[in-house]
């Protein structure tokens, strides 16, 4: 099988786009002695941590050491940068829906493209890459390199909607939580981690609009002359994205500040009490103390009934201090 094939030297996906929105896929060894169609573009997608990947890219792309260096760097935030022969070097970030991941831990995809070649890489499996895969195979897919990269980055785009929309929709549940039941408290980890999740979402999303913004200006001449459009709409995307992410973390410092303020009426409620029942007990306590010294002359020590007399005068004293509280509204 090509795919086994094409894994065993780090490619994960090489295709030929027809020009009308299909692709038809290409084995290794057919890379070294291609040649392309007029109308016809060239995607190859790697496995960025195989060897094999990496020497390829070094040794057989054609690119300068100086490209081949930025698209192997470890650590990248995304990036935009036009080199020269009007080609383009991006870098991208998508939402990580690999098993057992963080979502806000976000899968990097470094593309070199050029009017009819794009090499893309990654290192973690990207749920945005295979989509496209599938349109391709449907004839529903980009026509050209710069429609592919487009394709891309609406398909990463989508990613991060659905997750701010569920992070939304967290927040709206706890908040109706709350203003159902007064005594409902939130959990304080989950608050933390979905503030965390947004700080970690927007530190990546916020240059990739910026990103998109700049692709949007773009003039390069094997760009569709509708493509700087498309590109608007994505930055307006990721701008409202942004908002809502700032409007989640703003929610969750209300609910957090919701969460301590109800934790402090509870405590002072309590304190409250316990400075009531104290309030009562102490002269109780003193009579009592008073009463146990074991001197002579204490009132009521040889009556049978002095016991008895004494219960119903705390009693009686304890009543009256209930009765004062109430009237000084301290009850």
């Amino acid at each position: 099988m090509f795919e086994e094939e094409n894994a065993a030297w780090g490619l994960v996906h090489a295709l030929v786009l027809d020009g009308q929105g299909g692709a038809r896929w290409l084995r290794y060894g057919e890379l070294h002695a291609l040649q392309l169609a007029p109308g016809h573009s060239l995607w190859l997608h790697w496995d960025r941590g195989h060897p094999l990947a990496q020497a390829w890219l070094r040794d057989n792309s054609g690119l300068s050491e100086f490209v081949c260096d930025l698209l192997l760097e470890e650590n990248t935030r995304p990036r935009l940068l036009p080199l020269p022969d009007a080609e383009l070097l991006l870098f991208l970030r998508g939402v990580n829906l690999n098993p057992g991941a963080q979502p806000e831990d976000m899968v990097s995809v470094r593309i070199f493209a050029q009017a009819q070649r794009v090499v893309s890489l990654r290192l973690r499996p990207l749920r945005a890459t295979d989509e496209l895969i599938g349109q391709l195979m449907a004839g529903k897919g980009p026509r050209t390199a710069s429609e592919l990269i487009l394709y891309i980055a609406q398909h990463l785009t989508e990613r991060v909607q659905d997750l701010v929309g569920g992070l939304s929709d967290t927040l709206d549940e706890e908040e109706e939580r709350i203003d159902a039941d007064d005594r409902y408290q939130p959990e304080h980890n989950g608050l933390l981690q979905l503030r965390r999740r947004a700080a970690g979402l927007r530190r990546f999303l916020a240059p990739q609009r910026d990103i998109y913004g700049q692709l949007a200006r773009a003039k390069l001449p094997w760009f569709a002359a509708d493509d700087g459009d498309y590109w608007n709409e994505l930055n307006n995307s990721l701008t409202r994205y942004l908002e809502e992410l700032e409007l989640s973390r703003e929610r969750v410092a209300l609910l957090l500040e919701a969460e301590d303020r109800s934790l402090n009426e509870r405590m002072n409620r309590t304190m409250y009490r316990f400075g009531v029942i104290t309030g009562i007990f102490l002269p109780m306590t003193f009579l009592t103390g008073l009463l146990g010294t074991n001197v002579g002359g204490i009132p009521g020590a040889s009556n049978p009934y002095g016991f008895f007399v004494t219960c119903a005068l705390l009693l009686l004293l304890a009543a009256a201090e209930w009765w004062m509280f109430r009237r000084l509204r301290w009850l």
